[in-house]
């Protein structure tokens, strides 16, 4: 196995035993203070059938942390004067406006009100603006009817996708909630509006690029795919985040990442690498020069949500583990830490994090002053609570003051 050392702490050997427990099938992390990466370790597999060891170029599926991505992009547009936060999105796509809500309880897809506010883009931001997921709430009735619309089908594009959303009620009245969402696709087809570019090529021109995110993208090239990581899950289903690992082919479907598909999806549609992330997450810490502007940064990194609301999953469904996390609210681009708990401590207050669907996780720090990333490739990992033992480990060993 590959390993790479640049601090002493206990986190390889922490590492080590999510190997050897069959809990993970590989990590990839660095952690960094300012802009500096002080540890980094690399340890078990990118695929362990055929026993290739996972290295620091190893690229792994993002999922989720496609969003951070497609957040930034949009700020930029927000910084040069495109929109206003608080402006209506149907303004720029017209299927979303006049949307319907569901009646609490309802029952029947038909049972909606009018919603009493236009969705604005600081709600797509903060996913409060009542769109959903269908990921995560098997058997809703929303969710059932997001997964017959064909919401999360990579055979259409992002604009077609808005025909289908205007065409669906809302979860709850825009604002009034919180609801893991497509919303941030609807972000990505506002860069396309605005931009008069697919998605990729925006993405390409205005933070890949510049960036030097190589590794990043919707399309494997040929010389990238030997070091594509193989995704697993958990071998007992009864037991998503237990011991025990099976090999997962054609996930999410048949060649995802392989070949082009129409939809470019700002919610978890892309590849990437560990240097990757951390050039995104260099780039959006103080010390040199930086993609948004610091007043852009400090609202991308304050709660957007109202004072009852958090972070919230649905207690029967894949993200059951999570639930309701009343200290978690929502910044314009990830979770915001709002005080101390047993799943961050002292110094995670004000920390801004999120992560993807197979384990690829990322945190800024500033109350402890680190910043890093987590990469992994174990399907239903996100905030599994290795996570949370690993991030405690690495302010334990690297904070500058006692925690």
């Amino acid at each position: 196995m590959h390993t790479t050392f640049v601090a002493s702490t206990d986190l390889p050997l922490f590492c080590q035993r999510l190997v050897d427990d069959d809990i993970l099938p590989g990590v990839s992390y660095a952690v960094l203070r300012g802009r500096e990466v002080i540890d980094t370790h690399c340890v078990g597999w990118a695929d362990r059938e055929q026993r290739v060891p996972l290295r620091e170029d190893t690229i792994f599926r993002a999922f989720s942390n496609t969003k951070l991505v497609t957040a930034c992009a949009a700020l930029l547009l927000h910084e040069e004067g495109h929109f206003g936060l608080d402006d209506p999105i149907h303004q720029w796509i017209p299927a979303l406006g006049g949307l319907k809500v569901l009646r609490p309880g309802a029952t029947r897809l038909d049972d909606v009100v009018p919603a009493q506010s236009p969705v604005t883009i600081r709600q797509l931001f903060s996913n409060s603006a009542g769109f959903t997921h269908g990921v995560f709430a098997p058997g809703a009735l929303l969710h059932e009817a997001y997964v017959a619309a064909g919401v999360r089908r990579p055979d259409t594009t992002l604009a077609e996708l808005m025909d289908v959303l205007g065409g669906l009620p809302l979860q709850f009245q825009p604002g009034e909630g919180w609801e893991y969402s497509a919303a941030t696709d609807v972000l990505a087809r506002l860069c396309e509006v605005i931009s008069g570019q697919r998605f990729g090529d925006f993405l390409q021109q205005r933070v890949l690029g510049p960036l030097g995110m190589v590794d990043t993208g919707f399309v494997l090239r040929a010389d990238q795919r030997p070091r594509f990581s193989a995704l697993y899950g958990a071998a007992n289903a009864a037991d998503p985040l237990g011991p025990g690992l099976v090999r997962l082919e054609h996930s999410p479907y048949p060649g995802a990442w392989l070949e082009p598909r129409p939809r470019q999806s700002g919610t978890g549609g892309l590849f990437t690498s560990l240097p990757d992330m951390l050039a995104l997450l260099r780039s959006l810490l103080p010390g040199g020069p930086r993609l948004l502007k610091d007043a852009t940064l400090a609202e991308a990194m304050r709660n957007q949500l109202a004072p009852a609301q958090c972070v919230q999953f649905p207690g029967d469904g894949p993200a059951a583990h999570i639930g309701r996390q009343p200290r978690f609210g929502f910044g314009l681009a990830g979770a915001v830490t709002l005080a101390p708990h047993v799943l961050g401590g002292e110094d995670s207050v004000g920390e801004l994090q999120w992560g993807g669907l197979a384990g690829t996780h990322w945190w800024i720090a500033p109350r402890a002053g680190l910043a890093g990333a987590f990469m992994t490739h174990r399907l239903m990992a996100f905030w599994h609570p290795c996570w949370f033992e690993f991030k405690r480990r690495a302010h334990r060993a690297h904070c500058a003051y006692p925690t």
